[in-house]
């Protein structure tokens, strides 16, 4: 059997959804801390264009970017499928992880990293696209349906990531009245098994995020 290795670093959510696949379809892996400062020959060698986390080693395979490593994870290892089997579903999974990719993780950092008009309109953007995730979950228990899928380990950071931004920045975007269907279904997110044995610890993140914003602010 070929030796499963991952690359990652405290506390990307990229590598965090991969552990999350790993860990969900009972693969064995070694997780091999990275400093991003000062990276490593293997990084450098496994992921020589873009020189970033998460890679995936399999045998003397190396797999990169998140989403391409949840597909590989998926079809190398059958049992407990994250895309749907059928191809409209498995085409409309693909379309709201994409989604998720260019507008959830390119636009709502940004609120908690900008000021004035831009953080104003960064602000609303950000709630423009919580109300459209909002209308797609609705009546639904996870973006997988009644179990957590593709598209809900993409957007697994908003639950146990965004309110500790939330918290350093003193901006809330997610709220139970505004977003009745997005919170639950956090809480939900976080309670299955497989999630909860993986989570960055918050004071950690909390120390993380409290360095990054006051950098922020000082330049």
């Amino acid at each position: 059997m070929e030796e499963v290795k991952l690359l990652g670093a405290f506390p990307s959510p990229y590598a965090y959804r991969v552990e999350w696949a790993l860990l969900h379809k009972g693969i064995k892996y070694e997780y091999i801390e990275e400093d991003l400062k000062n990276k490593s020959p293997l990084l450098l060698k496994c992921n020589p264009v873009h020189k970033k986390v998460p890679v995936l080693l399999h045998g003397e395979k190396s797999i990169t970017e998140s989403l391409v490593i949840l597909e590989y994870i998926d079809e190398t290892w059958k049992e407990k499928p994250l895309l749907p089997q059928d191809p409209f579903e498995r085409a409309k999974a693909r379309f709201w992880a994409k989604f998720a990719e260019e507008k959830c993780a390119s636009v709502m950092p940004f609120v908690f990293c900008s000021e004035g008009e831009e953080h104003k309109k960064a602000a609303e953007e950000a709630r423009e696209v919580l109300k459209i995730l909002e209308e797609e979950l609705k009546g639904k228990e996870f973006f997988g349906g009644v179990s957590v899928g593709f598209v809900d380990l993409v957007l697994g950071w908003i639950p146990h990531w965004l309110p500790v931004m939330e918290g350093v920045s003193g901006v809330k975007l997610l709220d139970a009245d505004t977003f009745p269907a997005i919170y639950a279904w956090a809480e939900r997110f976080l309670k299955v098994p497989f999630i909860k044995e993986k989570l960055p610890p918050s004071d950690g993140m909390l120390v993380y995020f409290t360095n990054i914003w006051r950098g922020l602010l000082n330049k």
